[in-house]
């Protein structure tokens, strides 16, 4: 009987919420009137995901709309705003990174600076000076150790593949850790014609398309590394529309050190040099420098990372972060370090945050918007403000948001972050009346398509926009 009695209670009381208005159900603080609209807009979306949103004016550091912030959520690549800040704060605006090559009797070694952003053309420069000085090279060693050799960050997916955002991080890196696959048809019944960049021995392709004039039962085309045996064989499949422009597919690759270290070995021999031999190994404090490449400056490859949301680069930021005169970068320094800058700097409570890798891409992140907006609210008054409003891609025309926020246009700075079942939005807004606002929008827990949840943001940003 007693069973019965709860039982009735229950389903009572899921009678008695299931007929209050959703909005009553929302813990909600901030501006009455932002209140009603925002919950209004998220009741009417349908959508069903668990959303968390913070607001803030900058200025009066009051809250404008508040739902759900405090609860952790999967960040996905907002978490790249917790690594540029806290880069900005130990590495400063003005950090390089040198790549260079060094002389050992008739060897060289070229020695890694982990440069998130060390282009195919950089090597090409590197090798011709490097051939204008030595003619014969015994041995090119590699030396990638001012980082540690762990490649995959924690909590990465084992079945990523070979997909661009899945590289394997390593200081000695080269064109994203990555071959770019140019593809356009063949004649018919033939395969595909394939060309790579960079052009390299270090990769074997095995070629099992076919072009067609078959639009309905056309086989998807397919680039796929046998990363499972850790290869650097590319088998390309399926079929190619003899009507098809060029098309470019990129793939990541299996020890980007001997990657690099081929590539520049190749560029060696296009300029005259010999290589006999290449293997890793490390440079010597008595070895006599030939050459050297200066990056840009740090805050060109972070505007790299908050623009097309570079993985790679922002891991080799993480583990920057953490080395010094003794020790190699590591992610387990490099993120201690950023959760020492949020705690001690930002004031966050870094006991209710997980920080996993720099990316975003583990799914064992966790953070939260009140984190977020802390984090916004510190740099907009911070030394480094305007340096790191410079990173952020605005609406309408600029990287993750060139599709985005049209009308906004500049009056809109922010970082994207996706992943499956996972779309947030974090940065500033710029309202033409009010002052500026930090926010963050974490959605997580969806199945299928993102489009509906941007839509979703885009109007609670236009409602928060418009006084």
């Amino acid at each position: 009987m007693n069973n019965l009695k709860q039982t009735f209670l229950l389903l009572f009381f899921l009678w008695i919420f299931s007929c209050a208005p959703p909005s009553a159900l929302f813990k909600n603080t901030g501006s009455p009137s932002k209140i009603k609209k925002i919950n209004k807009l998220i009741v009417d979306s349908g959508l069903n995901a668990t959303i968390s949103i913070k607001a803030i004016d900058l200025q009066s550091n009051r809250t404008i709309y508040s739902i759900n912030s405090d609860k952790l959520l999967m960040p996905a690549s907002n978490n790249k705003l917790f690594i540029g800040a806290a880069a900005l704060h130990y590495l400063g605006p003005d950090y390089f990174f040198k790549t260079k090559v060094v002389k050992q009797n008739n060897n060289i070694v070229l020695v890694a600076g982990a440069n998130p952003d060390l282009s195919v053309q950089q090597i090409d420069s590197l090798a011709h000076m490097v051939a204008k000085n030595i003619g014969t090279i015994d041995t090119l060693f590699l030396d990638a150790t001012i980082h540690d050799s762990i490649n995959y960050g924690k909590g990465w997916m084992w079945d990523e593949g070979s997909w661009w955002y899945a590289a394997p991080v390593s200081a000695l890196s080269l064109n994203d850790n990555c071959i770019d696959f140019y593809v356009s048809p063949g004649k018919i019944d033939e395969p595909a014609m394939i060309s790579t960049f960079p052009e390299t021995d270090y990769v074997h392709i095995i070629n099992q398309s076919r072009t067609v004039n078959d639009t309905i039962n056309k086989k998807k085309f397919r680039i796929e590394r046998n990363w499972i045996n850790q290869t650097n064989i590319f088998t390309i499949s399926g079929e190619i529309l003899d009507t098809s422009s060029v098309d470019t597919f990129r793939r990541n690759i299996f020890d980007p050190v001997l990657f690099t270290g081929t590539v520049f070995a190749n560029y060696l021999r296009k300029y005259g040099a010999v290589v006999q031999t290449l293997k890793k190994g490390k440079a010597k404090p008595t070895d006599i420098l030939i050459s050297e490449h200066y990056s840009d400056s740090l805050i060109f490859s972070m505007k790299n990372i908050m623009y097309e949301s570079d993985n790679l680069s922002t891991e080799l930021l993480s583990k920057s972060i953490g080395m010094n005169d003794t020790i190699p970068g590591n992610w387990s320094l490099g993120l201690k370090k950023v959760r020492i800058f949020l705690s001690d700097s930002v004031h966050i409570d870094t006991s209710k945050i997980y920080i996993a890798d720099g990316s975003g891409v583990s799914r064992y992140n966790l953070a939260s918007t009140d984190q977020f907006v802390e984090l916004l609210s510190y740099m907009y008054r911070s030394s480094f403000a305007k340096d790191f409003l410079f990173t952020l891609p605005s609406g309408g025309y600029q990287g993750s948001l060139e599709n985005r926020f049209l009308v906004m246009g500049k009056s809109i700075k922010a970082k994207t972050g996706h992943l499956s079942g996972v779309s947030n939005l974090s940065g500033y807004l710029f309202p033409p009346k009010n002052g500026p606002i930090g926010f963050s929008i974490l959605i997580n827990g969806f199945v299928g398509s993102a489009k509906p949840y941007h839509k979703l943001q885009e109007k609670i940003l236009w409602a928060l926009f418009n006084d």
